[in-house]
C-alpha cells in the first residue's frame, strides 16, 4: 500500500507544481511578451501590469510550495 500511496502523493504534487507554472506562464510571461509586442503608444498603464504580475508570481509561488509540502509525506 506504500507505494500507492507515494504515487498518488507525486501526483498531487505534480498536479500543485504544473499549477506554478501555468500561474506563471499566464500571469506574468504572456504579458511581457504581449508588452513586447505592442507598439509604445498603446502601453498606458504600467502600474496594473506590475501588481499583476505580482499577484500571479505569489499564486505560483505558494503553489509550487505547496506541492513540495506535500512530497514531504513519502512513506
Amino acid at each position: 500500500m506504500t507505494v500507492v500511496h507515494n504515487e498518488r502523493t507525486k501526483f498531487v504534487a505534480n498536479a500543485f507544481d504544473r499549477a506554478s507554472t501555468s500561474c506563471l506562464t499566464v500571469g506574468v510571461f504572456a504579458p511581457i511578451a504581449a508588452a513586447l509586442y505592442t507598439p509604445a503608444t498603446a502601453v498606458a498603464h504600467v502600474l496594473p501590469f506590475i501588481l499583476s504580475a505580482i499577484c500571479w508570481l505569489f499564486a505560483a509561488a505558494v503553489l509550487h510550495l505547496s506541492g513540495r509540502r506535500i512530497l514531504r509525506r513519502l512513506q
